[in-house]
């Protein structure tokens, strides 16, 4: 979804005028040629300067366009690409969008929206169609007066300046496209593409917070190849670790009664990926994941498998060596490459780690510069995370999916026209039964 551009000639000069000098020279060189010479030029056909204007679209095959602002009538999304003849309903989106309401405790965002769907298109007797697929979430809890103050003065470190450099106005109220509430739409096309995933290949995605300011969780205490959704959402934060939630769930009451906010990570993994997918040499997977997780509000870094970590070790420490399993696949006894090699995957489970900033809105005074460049204190108003990870957990899940669904039909469109080649490539579909022996070898 693009819309062009059109610019007048540069200079100020006309396009008749432009043809006209061109004919006339080469009308000249022709009176000046002996008559057994002749120069032919022929006047150049002057085009239209385009300009490209998009940014709300991601994918390829599986093409998601999401719409709305914080404090419009509503936000949502287009879905373009989806497979026809699947089951799909409100309700097998409206869980992940549960999960990233606002309001959902007390260490996030005390706005009160029920983020409920509906699907509008491209569903006809509970399957889809092939037809684009439109979903809106209305929203309901709009407080426009809280940002009156923010219509004239930057709030540090939001996008409230820098829209206005792109664009020459915004939208104030909520931070408008930048708010996270745009995000509904991405979580409600993740929820397809996960479905799609998994009823493709087995494929899982799942995402849990790791850290939270200081409070670091351990890599060691969370089994990869057996961790479960009921885990991850067993306390409020979303670390399947009870321990150190307790202890990431105090560092954010800390600040939030101080009117501050702070940040954190947030891991995610893939299981059962079909190996193959990913495209060198600028479509590699992980540069897919990273361009997919730091399009997300807040985000400020990407690691990929060992990450930076993986600086600290000789080729020998990082290199995963391969070995044949039990039943003659090839698999690697470690897995600091992330599930990937190449950019493209080989199988194995596909792990990153995504870090979130502080929250930008905070109640406290700051100093800032207004619309018509007069210095001020500002204190920010509207309801806003503490700290945003608990709720961007759903955030990655469905970037991530986004951008798997979308290598896999890609993949599959490629390679998979045609019978491989079953002494080197592998079936793109993982019965439950192989899932389940990968996950008893390492529980």
């Amino acid at each position: 979804m693009a819309s062009s551009l059109s610019s007048k000639p540069f200079l100020g000069a006309s396009r008749t005028d432009g043809l006209s000098g061109l004919c006339s020279i080469s009308s000249d060189l022709r009176n000046l040629s002996p008559p057994s010479v002749q120069f032919l030029i022929r006047p150049r056909t002057l085009r239209k300067l385009q300009v490209q204007a998009a940014g709300n679209t991601y994918g390829n095959f599986f093409r998601v366009t999401t719409f709305g602002e914080s404090h419009g009538g509503g936000v949502g999304c287009v879905i373009d690409g989806c497979p026809p003849r699947m089951p799909l309903s409100e309700a097998d989106l409206q869980g992940d969008l549960d999960r990233r309401r606002p309001g959902q405790s007390r260490i996030t965002t005390p706005r009160k929206e029920t983020d409920t769907c509906r699907i509008l298109s491209g569903v006809h007797e509970g399957v889809t169609t092939g037809t684009p697929i439109l979903v809106l979430v209305p929203n309901t809890d709009q407080r426009g007066r809280d940002y009156d103050e923010m219509s004239i003065a930057y709030r540090p470190s939001h996008a409230d300046r820098t829209y206005d450099l792109k664009y020459g106005v915004r939208s104030v109220q909520g931070g408008g496209r930048s708010s996270a509430r745009e995000t509904i739409g991405r979580v409600a096309a993740g929820a397809v593409a996960k479905k799609i995933l998994k009823a493709f290949s087995g494929t899982e995605v799942l995402a849990y917070v790791s850290q939270v300011h200081k409070v670091v969780l351990p890599e060691e205490s969370v089994n990869h190849y057996t961790l479960a959704l009921d885990q991850v959402e067993s306390n409020i934060v979303r670390c399947p670790d009870a321990e150190y939630a307790e202890k990431m769930i105090a560092a954010i009451d800390a600040v939030r009664v101080k009117g501050e906010s702070i940040g954190g990570v947030v891991t995610c993994i893939v299981r059962n990926c079909p190996p193959g997918l990913g495209s060198p040499v600028f479509d590699k997977l992980e540069a897919e994941f990273a361009k997919a997780v730091l399009s997300l509000p807040a985000t400020k870094g990407f690691e990929f498998g060992s990450g930076f970590a993986g600086t600290f070790l000789t080729g020998s420490e990082h290199n995963d060596e391969f070995y044949l399993d039990e039943q003659g696949k090839i698999k690697t006894k470690t897995n600091r490459s992330g599930g990937t090699q190449g950019g493209i995957s080989n199988g194995e489970i596909i792990n990153m780690r995504i870090a979130f900033k502080p929250t930008a809105t905070i109640s406290k005074k700051q100093n800032t510069v207004t619309r018509d460049k007069h210095e001020i204190e500002l204190i920010a108003r509207g309801r806003h995370d503490p700290c945003v990870v608990p709720r961007a957990v759903p955030m990655v899940e469905a970037t991530i999916a986004l951008a798997l669904v979308d290598q896999l039909m890609a993949h599959y469109a490629q390679c998979h026209m045609f019978p491989i080649n079953p002494e080197l490539q592998e079936p793109l579909r993982v019965t439950e039964v192989d899932a389940a022996e990968e996950a008893a070898l390492h529980s």
